[in-house]
């Protein structure tokens, strides 16, 4: 086995968020910890990590930006772990918007507590799951508009979420950015996880030659919703690292940025494209 005890250490958290802040800031703080004390650099927490709850009581855990519990909880851990943090996502309020929506944000912290970058979810997930559950992110969020890369030194890292990993030509835009490990924090229903999940992460680690990064929910929630959970660490050549099926733990995954270039230059599939040739 080749020795990667002195490779960057990237840690994807898996929990099971239900509709008590306090609760799930809590369990988010000791895995934070858990994954620093494993020697993890950056950790990445799922979609919607602080709240998951009824519609109806959202508002009251939206936050605008730069302002907020979660927004602080974050800010203050990145500082007191000296850890980069990725928020997952959480609802951020959309300024003077008529129809009062809110995005679904990533924001990054660098071990200073500094948020240095934000992504809000591109692609919303409006669609019928089963017989009897259709979901409608766009009666309530705003679809974001850009993509983003973070330079945190050891690595360039690109940002998705959830729904994101259905479109390829996102993953090869973060790509194109020279991003060197793409991250999907998610809360996937148990049909689609089921289905497509480990699927869908593999084919974009595969066709861009990153590593893949997801970190998600699991079990059943206090709204009665179900989530996939099984966070995976996926290699640029597409092997699965790291893995947890379901419960709240973490995962660790070593970088090897060197592995990755040397796979990129044995098989240059970016120099090989002919994208021009595309179109009819």
């Amino acid at each position: 086995m080749p020795d990667t005890s002195s490779l960057p250490i990237f840690s994807a958290i898996q929990l099971n968020s239900s509709d008590s802040l306090n609760e799930n800031l809590e369990t988010a703080f000791s895995q934070l910890k858990l994954a620093k004390d494993q020697g993890a650099l950056c950790a990445l927490l799922p979609e919607t990590f602080a709240w998951i709850g009824e519609d109806a009581k959202a508002p009251l855990y939206s936050e605008k930006l730069g302002n907020g519990a979660v927004q602080s909880f974050l800010a203050d851990t990145a500082k007191s772990l000296g850890l980069w943090i990725i928020g997952g996502s959480h609802r951020i309020i959309v300024p003077n918007d008529p129809k009062q929506r809110v995005t679904n944000t990533t924001l990054v912290y660098n071990p200073q507590g500094q948020q240095v970058a934000r992504y809000d979810k591109i692609h919303l997930f409006d669609a019928e799951v089963g017989e009897q559950r259709a979901y409608t992110e766009s009666d309530t969020f705003k679809a974001g508009e850009h993509i983003c890369v973070v330079d945190m030194g050891f690595a360039k890292v690109g940002l998705s979420i959830c729904y994101d990993i259905r479109f390829p030509a996102l993953y090869q835009s973060l790509r194109q950015q020279d991003a060197d490990i793409i991250v999907v924090p998610a809360a996937f229903t148990v049909p689609t996880g089921q289905a497509h999940w480990q699927a869908l992460l593999q084919a974009r680690a595969i066709e861009n030659q990153v590593y893949i990064i997801a970190a998600a929910q699991t079990g059943q929630h206090s709204t009665g919703r179900e989530t996939w959970g099984h966070s995976l660490c996926i290699d640029p050549w597409g092997k699965i690292q790291g893995e947890l099926d379901h419960g709240t733990g973490n995962i660790q995954c070593a970088i090897n940025i060197e592995k990755m270039k040397q796979i990129r230059h044995d098989m240059p599939v970016i120099l090989h494209q002919r994208s021009n040739h595309y179109q009819t």
